[in-house]
């Protein structure tokens, strides 16, 4: 078979595919990302018990493969009852690993801003919980963009992790095409562009989306 036959006999199955892998990971970017900012402020600005708490989520998520956790969440936890399908397994794994990623983004981000605004905000009656929501946190989330947009690309590949685990997202699918016709380059050159093109169009979105939130007058940086 040509490549184009195989292309037109596998797109249908590989879009089934890609319609699971993408919400796979807009789900696992805004939930890490909201967990992120949790992780983040709760390590920079909370009490020391809730400091330890969250470098060590972090340090310890940050230190340990991707594929081990998911092989925990789907393989280990039924020994104690709790049994998850694989999606859901896949789900919890991604959202966990790019939680603790983006802490560490927006901890840089945050880092980054001078520590004269946050004395400025104190010094006007501010609390600090409200300088950190209302001046530190809106220019941090501006900056952490570039990493940000990384860390959704890592994501979008990182996904193909799940067939692993029987996750039926679009790398689960090329391979059972493959399997069936026997065309394992063609197919996974096929679903190998797929992934290529997602690439590019997520790094243009990002690109024109930083732009359009720039802080005025500063040049957000690179990750």
């Amino acid at each position: 078979m040509s490549f184009w036959e195989i292309a037109i006999f596998s797109l249908p199955k590989l879009l089934n595919g890609l319609v699971t892998t993408l919400y796979m990971t807009l789900f696992a970017a805004i939930t890490g990302f909201i967990m992120g900012i949790i992780l983040c402020v709760g390590r920079i600005y909370g009490r020391k018990i809730i400091r330890f708490i969250c470098a060590g989520f972090i340090e310890l998520i940050r230190g340990t493969p991707m594929l081990v956790q998911l092989f925990i969440l789907y393989y280990g936890l039924p020994v104690y009852g709790i049994r998850l399908t694989p999606l859901m397994a896949a789900l919890i794994g991604f959202c966990i690993n790019s939680s603790a990623y983006q802490a560490e983004y927006i901890r840089g981000a945050i880092q980054s801003i001078g520590s004269g605004q946050m004395v400025a905000a104190l010094s006007i009656g501010m609390t600090k919980w409200q300088a950190v929501r209302l001046i530190i946190l809106p220019q941090a989330l501006r900056r952490v963009i570039p990493a940000w947009t990384n860390e959704f690309i890592y994501l979008l590949k990182y996904t193909s992790m799940a067939y692993i685990i029987g996750a039926p997202e679009m790398m689960a699918q090329a391979k059972f095409i493959a399997s069936r016709n026997f065309e394992f380059f063609k197919v996974y050159l096929l679903t190998a562009f797929i992934y290529i093109a997602l690439v590019w169009l997520a790094t243009v979105l990002f690109s024109k989306l930083e732009k359009r939130l720039q802080i005025p007058g500063t040049v957000v940086g690179e990750r």
